[in-house]
């Protein structure tokens, strides 16, 4: 349509003075179908319900930017018309059934994304519909996952062989095995040398009470004279 701009133009007022919409017709927009998620490729159904009957209805989108996009009129005897006044669309379809107007989007992709409006032009005023989302579920990378208490030297950290462990276990018994009873000869070995030396004097002593000779003197008993 030649007109679109204009349109956008009154589309745009209309958003930002909510006062000049919704004050005598109401308008329901919805989706056709029960939609949990959408997909790329997606067949996606769009409805519009009005109470005035002999009324034609505009469909814009409003992408993620918040540019307005003008899609189609469907007029009140049930004529279709695109952007750039074309019969017919690559990307869209429209049709009318009785107060219902309804938009399709044939194949949902990323430059679909956005808000979809429907509004009415009725005796020089403007009758714009709340706007239905319609956006891919955005998708969370877990970020990498650390373990908590282990820094990076730790990590360098092995866990112990079971088969080194018994080793080291069997060694330490050897060990002792071996030392326990040397330790306990060395103790015996120091004992009985802590009884043997102190014997050693009393033993020299007795070898000398003997009264040796005197000098150029023979050995007499006691009491007798020349």
């Amino acid at each position: 349509m030649d007109g679109s701009p204009a349109l956008l133009l009154l589309l745009t007022l209309g958003l930002c003075y909510p006062g000049i919409h919704g004050q005598m017709y109401e308008m329901k927009i919805r989706f056709r179908n029960s939609i949990t998620q959408l997909r790329v490729g997606q067949r996606l159904e769009l409805e519009c319900q009005t109470d005035k009957k002999d009324s034609g209805m505009f469909w814009v989108h409003q992408d993620k930017s918040g540019t307005l996009h003008f899609i189609v009129f469907i007029s009140s005897l049930f004529r279709v018309t695109f952007k750039g006044n074309q019969r017919t669309s690559t990307r869209f379809e429209a049709s009318k059934h009785n107060t219902i107007y309804r938009l399709v989007v044939k194949s949902f992709t990323q430059q679909d994304e956005g808000n979809y409006f429907c509004l009415m032009n009725i005796n020089q005023m403007l009758y714009i519909s709340p706007g239905l989302p319609a956006f891919f579920p955005v998708i969370t990378t877990p970020g990498p996952t650390t373990q908590l208490g282990i820094t990076g030297k730790d990590s360098d950290i092995k866990t112990p062989d079971p088969e080194s462990s018994t080793k080291k276990d069997l060694n330490s018994f050897c060990d002792g095995v071996i030392w326990v009873p040397l330790a306990g000869a060395c103790l015996l070995l120091l004992i009985a040398l802590a009884i043997t030396i102190p014997q050693c004097p009393r033993t020299r002593r007795r070898r000398c009470r003997c009264k040796r000779p005197v000098q150029g003197k023979p050995h007499t008993k006691p009491g007798t004279t020349n």
